[in-house]
C-alpha cells in the first residue's frame, strides 16, 4: 500500500495520513510519503519550495505532513465521528516517535528529523492541542481567546522551522510568531464561508458586536456594509501582524530568507485579494492564481534585494 501511495496519483492528504504501514518502510519511502502529502494540498504559501536547500526540504515535508494530517483529522468529512480517536492515535504515534519507535511513514520521517535537529516535543503537542480545540470550540468571545488558539495552531510551525535551520534566538522566534499569527488570521478571513459550513466562527464576537453583527447574522452570507467594515478591520489587524514580523525576513540568512519572503508576500497577497473583492468572501474564496504567484516571487525578490526592479531602467 505504501509503495502505491508513493507511485500513484496524488491522494487527499487525510487519506494518505490515515494509511497504516503494512510493513516497515525505508527512510526514503517515508520522506516520499511526506512529500506527497505536501504536494497534494494547496496552500497560500510554498511548502519546502525549491528555494530551500535541497538537503533540508525533506525535513520540512515531515513537519508539514504531521501538521497537515492532524488538521485533516479535525476537519475532513471522512473522519466525522472519529476525529477525537484519530487525533489521540496521532498523539500516541508522536510520543512513540520521541521514544525512538515509529511504524507509520510520517513518524518514521519525523523521528529522523527530530533526532537530527534535536527538536523538542512541545511544539508538536501544542499543534495537537489546537486541532483538538477545533472539536469542541466553535466561537471565540474575544481576540484574546482567539489569540490563545493561534498560539497553539500557528506559532509552533514557525518555531520548529527555525529550529531546523539553526535559528534559536528568542527574538527571531517572536518575529516568527507574529508572521505565523498573521498567516493564520489571513486563512481564517479567507475561509469565513467554509468555516460556517462547519459551524465555526473565528471572528471574535467582541469585534462582531462592535460592528453591529453577531455570529448568527453571518449565516445569511451577505456582504453587508457592516460586514465589510468588520472585514476591513480584521484585514488591517492581519497586516499589522505581518509588519511586526517583517524584520525576521532580513534577520535570517539566505538559506531561509527567500522562502520566508515568499510566505510573507503570499499571505499579504491574499489580503490584497480579499480587499479586491470588496471583502465579500461569501461569493467566492479569494485565492492566488498563477499570475499572482509569479508576482509573489517578484515581490519576494524585491524584499530580499532592494535594488531589484521589475522593470529595466530607461537607459538600460
Amino acid at each position: 500500500m505504501i509503495r502505491r501511495v508513493i507511485e500513484s496519483a496524488p491522494l487527499p492528504p487525510a487519506a494518505v495520513a490515515a494509511l497504516a504501514a503494512p510493513r516497515p518502510v525505508s527512510l526514503k519511502e517515508a520522506y516520499a510519503v511526506c512529500e506527497r502529502i505536501a504536494r497534494a494540498h494547496t496552500e497560500n504559501f510554498p511548502v519546502a519550495s525549491r528555494f530551500l536547500p535541497a538537503h533540508l526540504r525533506p525535513h520540512v515535508w515531515a513537519l508539514y505532513a504531521f501538521a497537515r494530517s492532524a488538521d485533516d483529522f479535525a476537519d475532513e468529512a471522512e473522519f466525522a465521528g472519529r476525529r477525537g480517536q484519530a487525533l489521540a492515535r496521532w498523539e500516541e504515534n508522536l510520543e512513540r516517535a520521541f521514544h525512538g519507535e515509529a511504524e507509520h511513514p510520517v513518524f518514521i520521517a519525523l523521528r529522523h528529523t527530530v533526532e537530527k535537529f534535536e527538536l523538542p516535543i512541545q511544539p508538536f503537542q501544542e499543534l495537537l492541542t489546537a486541532f483538538t480545540m477545533d472539536l469542541s470550540v466553535n466561537r471565540y468571545p474575544t481576540w484574546s481567546a482567539l489569540d490563545s488558539y493561534i498560539q497553539h495552531a500557528a506559532h509552533p510551525i514557525g518555531r520548529t522551522l527555525l529550529y531546523i535551520f539553526g535559528y534559536r534566538d528568542p527574538q527571531l522566534h517572536r518575529w516568527s510568531d507574529d508572521i505565523c499569527s498573521a498567516l493564520l488570521v489571513t486563512n481564517l478571513l479567507q475561509d469565513v464561508a467554509i468555516d460556517l459550513e462547519k459551524d465555526r466562527v473565528y471572528l471574535p464576537e467582541e469585534d462582531l458586536r462592535h460592528f453591529g453583527l453577531s455570529s448568527e447574522s453571518l449565516y445569511a452570507r451577505a456582504a453587508t456594509p457592516a460586514f465589510r467594515d468588520l472585514m476591513r478591520f480584521e484585514v488591517a489587524k492581519a497586516r499589522a501582524l505581518y509588519e511586526r514580523g517583517r524584520p525576521l525576513l532580513d534577520a535570517v540568512g539566505k538559506d531561509l530568507g527567500f522562502e520566508l519572503a515568499l510566505i510573507w508576500c503570499g499571505g499579504v497577497g491574499i489580503l490584497d485579494k480579499i480587499e479586491a473583492v470588496g471583502f465579500d468572501v461569501f461569493r467566492r474564496r479569494p485565492t492566488m492564481h498563477a499570475a499572482d504567484k509569479a508576482m509573489v516571487v517578484a515581490r519576494a525578490a524585491t524584499m530580499r534585494r532592494p535594488s531589484f526592479s521589475l522593470s529595466r531602467p530607461a537607459n538600460g
